[in-house]
């Protein structure tokens, strides 16, 4: 179904469910208030009193609302109208407006059927009592008139085509709305198909302060339908070795306050540093172990984006990692490296600490004996050569991408510019893998 309209008693919810289905589904779903309530503020309309006039902003009006349908169906949405003039049709039988009677079918003519129409269902009762709460006199129906109304309606849908799915409504409003959802075959986020087209598993490394923390900020803020269309990137999980690390550093503080040597680091500026290189295959391991449940379930990955971040430095730092890493990681992945220079990674690494001014996981800064022993020298470029390519490694292509990551800047548009620039031809060389 591509055009549903809804109708009901007055007071029974349809602008607000319709309001807030377009809200939640902005890339499936358009709405089009109702015709005539519009007409009737719009142009200062007396609703019960000027129904001559109204007869005529109506037909004034159904050329533009016919070619507003039109539009929304042609541009791939489903369009979800509040009210028709079937409904208008049945009042004016309450009302005894003979007028709008004789001009009805010329009108209904005018208009292409939608492809049915959805009946939210309340007693004449709830009506009453849901106007009342509502507060909006003008549009306030009574009691026996709905009832003739609401005759007229069930006789009006009799004689038509178009099927008639009734949804009760005297209820709590999310089981309405779930009704609704699950009626129209809406789903929350872009498209399945597009989260098809997305990344299983996507390697995020370069040098500390190099741009990958902005860049899953990036990717955080944005909304999924776009993320997943623009930079291939499904709702996505983290892996992260630097909160493994930080977790080592800290329980080495609690060895050394109970009297033990510390083992895998020392302090260093009010910080820490790694003095033993044994430390970075662990963390790979750890990575390897963080992620077999994940990459061993094809449900998991399924429209789901998993990101591995990490840096390494030294004559083979990147080659050694990546060769530990489990081959089933491997064979899923693409590799996403953020260049920054040595000199560029210090200066963020310094001003990202005197920003905040404090230590801690989030706002660690890598000390400089450290940064120039571990991070000094980057095998990167030693083994991918070109800014895009394939790397052979454990018997697997692994299809990578450098993604050059200056002068910094802040600005979205320029970060979204340089991430399509690296992220669009790696994807087409990782779903052609």
């Amino acid at each position: 179904m591509k055009h549903i309209v809804f109708e009901g008693l007055p007071a029974v919810g349809k602008s607000e469910l319709l309001a807030l289905l377009a809200r939640s589904y902005p890339h499936q779903v358009r709405v089009l208030p109702e015709l005539v309530k519009t007409l009737v503020l719009e142009q200062d309309i007396d609703l019960f009193r000027e129904r001559a006039r109204l007869t005529e902003a109506i037909r004034q009006a159904l050329p533009e609302r016919k070619r507003r349908v039109r539009d929304i169906l042609n541009a791939g949405y489903v369009c979800l109208e509040e009210s028709h003039l079937g409904v208008h049709q049945a009042y004016a039988q309450a009302l005894g407006d003979d007028e709008f009677l004789d001009a009805y079918p010329d009108l209904q003519a005018q208009l292409e059927p939608p492809d049915a129409y959805v009946h939210l269902q309340i007693p004449v009762s709830e009506s009453m009592d849901r106007q009342a709460a509502r507060g909006t006199v003008q549009f306030d129906v009574d009691e026996a008139k709905l009832s003739t109304m609401a005759k007229a309606l069930d006789g009006w849908h009799a004689v038509s085509d178009v099927p008639r799915i009734v949804v009760a409504a005297d209820r709590p409003a999310h089981s309405v709305v779930a009704e609704c959802e699950k009626l129209l075959g809406l789903t929350y986020g872009p498209d399945a198909s597009m989260l098809d087209k997305t990344f299983d598993v996507l390697l995020l490394l370069g040098r500390p302060a190099s741009g990958k923390s902005e860049f899953i900020d990036f990717m955080t803020a944005i909304p999924t339908a776009r993320r997943a269309r623009e930079f291939r990137i499904a709702p996505f999980d983290m892996c992260d070795d630097f909160p493994i690390l930080w977790q080592l550093f800290q329980e080495e503080d609690v060895w050394e306050q109970v009297g033990r040597p510390r083992q895998l680091s020392k302090r260093c500026n009010g910080n820490y540093a790694v003095s033993d290189d044994a430390v970075w295959p662990f963390l790979i391991e750890r990575i390897n172990q963080e992620v077999t449940s994940f990459i061993a379930s094809e449900e998991l990955l399924q429209r789901r984006t998993l990101l591995v971040e990490f840096s390494r430095g030294g004559a083979s730092g990147y080659a050694n990692a990546l060769a530990q890493l489990s081959p089933k990681l491997l064979s899923r992945a693409a590799a996403l490296y953020i260049s920054v220079s040595f000199e560029e990674s210090w200066r963020r690494n310094v001003a990202r600490y005197d920003e905040r001014n404090k230590g801690g996981l989030l706002t660690h800064s890598v000390p400089r004996e450290e940064m120039e022993r571990t991070y000094g020298t980057d095998d990167w470029f030693d083994i991918a050569g070109e800014l895009q390519g394939t790397l052979r490694v454990k018997g697997l292509e692994l299809p990578y991408a450098t993604l050059p990551n200056e002068p910094e800047s802040k600005d979205p548009h320029v970060l979204a510019g340089r991430y399509r620039m690296a992220l669009a031809p790696l994807y087409t060389r990782w779903s052609a893998s």
